[in-house]
């Protein structure tokens, strides 16, 4: 926002000279843009990392020097957006769209390796990375690696065949938000180099571990735990509208579909920390989309249909309503599998 600064849901549209969002009511975009962003003259920061919590942002700066800052639910996601954006944007330039296109394509993730599975391995006592103290320019680091024991790392527990696909894998690692850069070194290339140089195989370039950094874990056991939970492969993710449990009213979540262990977690788009406000296990659950006619039982409030149910093996009954009959039923079909 650009009056009060917190962060709202929006349903964007891209057009050929501009960038229109809408407000989303009731799981729906209305009829009028709320605002739009002209594009003639923008430049476009991907990723953007004005914000430490938020790994997933695009910014726009207008000719007339107006700052957007938008986020994306997932890192395929943002990297389509400003891929379109830019090619909005320089529509008269082929050349740095297909450069845009190189860039983006470099960067692909092996569908069987799944980030937080790395960041896990990487954790283990007993054949995780090293840890180590340093000392740089008056400040003193805990719990830190450098960049070239990380690609070490990375080779020698096949994650990666060769030095330039694990300082690939290390840039996702930091671009994530997994890691991240501490010391003049790491930090100034973080900065001020391009994406594909932005991470240093190099051994006087120190990271650390971002959760490390987080003092809102108040145990040892409770980030275990959410390592553990959080830790596995993102099967779907996308925006919803969910009923609370207390007040029974309707707000929108991002909600992020993981296999291995399965859960379903979901997230307040107007939060600065990127932690999930609540979840559970799909084990022993039952998934059922519910009529359009009329209002189901245990449902309050106007909702306007496209709803499905969710029963924990607990018996905890959540109220889901999609956008569309056509995206329910894809949730209804990524999540059976997983119960």
């Amino acid at each position: 926002g650009h009056v009060v600064r917190n962060w709202k849901v929006r349903w964007f549209v891209l057009l050929q000279d501009k960038l229109l969002y809408y407000k989303i009511e009731g799981g729906k975009k209305e009829p009028h843009p709320k605002g739009r962003i002209l594009l003639d003259g923008c430049t476009i920061t991907c990723p953007c990392l004005e914000y430490e919590n938020r790994p997933l942002l695009i910014k726009l700066k207008t000719k007339t020097n107006t700052d957007y800052f938008l986020e994306c639910c997932s890192r395929e996601e943002r990297d389509s957006w400003a891929l379109d954006i830019t090619g909005a944007i320089h529509a008269g330039h082929p050349v740095q769209v297909q450069e845009l296109h190189k860039m983006k394509n470099s960067f692909k993730l092996l569908e069987n390796i799944s980030l937080h599975h790395i960041v896990e391995k990487m954790c283990d006592n007993s054949t995780g990375i090293k840890l180590t103290r340093n000392l740089e320019q008056g400040n003193r680091y805990k719990e830190t690696f450098t960049g070239s024991a990380l690609v070490d790392w990375l080779i020698s527990h096949s994650f990666a065949v060769s030095r330039f696909e694990a300082v690939t894998l290390a840039s996702m690692l930091m671009e994530e938000n997994f890691i991240k850069p501490v010391g003049a070194r790491s930090t100034e290339a973080m900065r001020f180099s391009d994406l594909s140089e932005q991470f240093l195989d190099d051994s006087t370039a120190l990271y650390m571990f971002a959760e490390n950094s987080n003092k809102n874990v108040s145990s040892k056991e409770e980030l275990q735990f959410n390592i553990a939970e959080l830790s596995g492969t993102i099967v779907k993710q996308g925006f919803l509208v969910k009923q609370g449990h207390k007040r029974k009213n309707w707000k929108v979540r991002k909600f992020v579909l993981r296999a291995d262990p399965a859960f379903l977690h979901y997230y307040d788009p107007t939060k600065e920390e990127n932690r999930p406000v609540g979840g559970f296990s799909l084990r022993g659950c039952l998934v059922s989309a519910l009529e359009d006619n009329g209002v189901p039982a245990g449902v309050k409030g106007n909702v306007q249909g496209n709803l499905f149910k969710i029963i924990t093996k607990n018996d905890v009954h959540y109220y889901i309503q999609a956008s569309s009959k056509a995206e329910r039923t894809q949730w209804i079909e990524a999540i059976k599998p997983l119960t």
